[in-house]
């Protein structure tokens, strides 16, 4: 299957949207997003770090959220993969999904939009590079996707 034809069957997911860098303003993210809930992949140590955040700022900003602490120098294994997923599950649409930077929260909506279309691995490989999704820059990421749609 050609890239073009993969990013046909498996389309960009507009429903859960990820950050791309440094979240300056929480709640103007989320205003601009329409955003009704926010999945949050940081611990409490985000916050202090510059240009950090806490997870209290994500609940002031939107009505509904959760928080799956993943970031480094936490693994982000199938674990996270499953309980990501049922969070997702729960949160209504369109939902954040934020880490620090943008390529962990990528990769967990395109993994759950995947699984959710019956995508193949190609097929979600193929549209996170058609839409320059940030983690398809780091090898482990992109192999993190394939495992979590085999």
């Amino acid at each position: 299957m050609s890239a073009n034809e993969a990013t046909r069957v498996f389309p960009t997911p507009t429903d859960l949207i990820h950050n791309r860098g440094l979240i300056a303003d929480p709640a103007a993210f989320a205003r601009d997003a329409g955003a009704a809930s926010w999945l949050y992949l940081c611990g409490e140590e985000f916050d202090s770090m510059q240009g950090g955040m806490s997870y209290a700022d994500v609940q002031a900003a939107v009505p509904e959220s959760a928080n799956l602490i993943a970031d480094p120098p936490r693994e982000f294994d199938m674990d996270v993969a499953r309980r990501g997923i049922a969070a997702l599950d729960d949160l209504p649409r369109p939902t954040l999904v934020t880490c620090r930077t943008g390529p962990r929260s990528s990769a967990l909506i395109y993994l759950y939009a995947g699984l959710r279309a019956g995508a193949s691995a190609d097929q979600v490989l193929s549209r996170a590079e058609a839409d320059s999704a940030p983690f398809v820059e780091a090898a482990p990421l992109r192999a993190w996707v394939a495992q979590g749609l085999e």
